[in-house]
């Protein structure tokens, strides 16, 4: 899956970037892997290829190409296949595969793997999630939400390495937990809880790997830390009280629409109290 986005998705670009006689840029190599791991396992390929093709194209490519997409590609993309193939998008997940090495050595979906109960389902409906499976990664889910550990080591090798601000993590995962706690404490029953919040779906990956895309994302430190609660906030309610168990593309989204406002608000409030002093 993950090679047949990389290849559709850098045609797409390179059909852009060609005629200018401009390069491909290793950005589109970030975008179809965040777009890969997003997705369902059992997802046909051909809508895997419209979904990385839409996303490149008019997420990033038809507001100039690299550093001028006003939103997050990847999720563009999956927003787009996410509407048009509701049923392949959120009906359709597979169990984990026990044998075969977990899946490396073979992979087959028989019918009966096929669930509708992904971890976030069976919390809105007031069932119980084992922690361990979570953690590990023994549930079912798009294909870079479900192992706990290998998003934290994967995004803590990325802040590590300056790919991604910290302050937009921390603030993630603070709007998220402010959030849930608040509601809880409130007696919404619909609400996880903050730890199961964090844990299950695609939160803790959203929150490293899509929250921090940097040319959509606030760029000020003060918009970074506005921004992200703002989006771990709305993730929450968008899993408690809309049709939709997941939010964070939705909750992505919506925020990038806000960036260039809330960063020339900012600069601009620097710049008064700069005035003043």
């Amino acid at each position: 899956m993950a090679v047949i986005v990389l290849v559709f998705g850098t045609l797409t670009e390179a059909a852009f970037t060609y005629p200018q006689k401009k390069p491909v840029t290793s950005a589109v190599l970030v975008t179809g892997l965040i777009f890969t791991l997003s997705l369902p396992p059992t997802i046909p390929f051909w809508m895997a290829i419209v979904g990385i093709i839409v996303g490149v194209a008019i997420g990033k490519m038809m507001f100039g190409g690299f550093g001028q997409n006003v939103f997050n590609p990847a999720m563009v993309g999956r927003c787009f296949i996410y509407i048009t193939f509701p049923l392949h998008m959120t009906n359709r997940w597979t169990e984990p595969i026990w044998g075969g090495w977990g899946g490396f050595a073979h992979w087959s979906a028989p019918l009966d793997t096929v669930s509708g109960a992904t971890p976030l389902e069976v919390l809105r409906q007031g069932g119980i999630v084992d922690w361990k499976d979570l953690i590990l990664g023994h549930t079912s889910g798009s294909m870079g939400e479900t192992s706990v550990i290998l998003i934290l080591v994967g995004g803590f090798f990325i802040i590590a390495k300056k790919a991604a601000s910290w302050r937009l993590v921390l603030a993630s995962l603070m709007g998220g937990i402010f959030a849930s706690g608040v509601f809880q404490l409130a007696g919404f029953p619909n609400i996880p809880s903050p730890l199961e919040t964090l844990l299950a779906g695609s939160f803790l990956f959203g929150s490293f790997f899509v929250v921090t895309e940097p040319v959509s994302g606030a760029k000020t430190r003060p918009g970074q830390w506005i921004y992200g609660g703002m989006i771990g906030a709305l993730i929450v309610v968008l899993r408690g009280f809309s049709n939709f168990s997941e939010g964070v593309m939705f909750s992505v989204l919506l925020f990038n629409a806000f960036v260039p406002t809330l960063d020339q608000t900012v600069q601009r409030f620097k710049l008064k109290r700069k005035a003043k002093a």
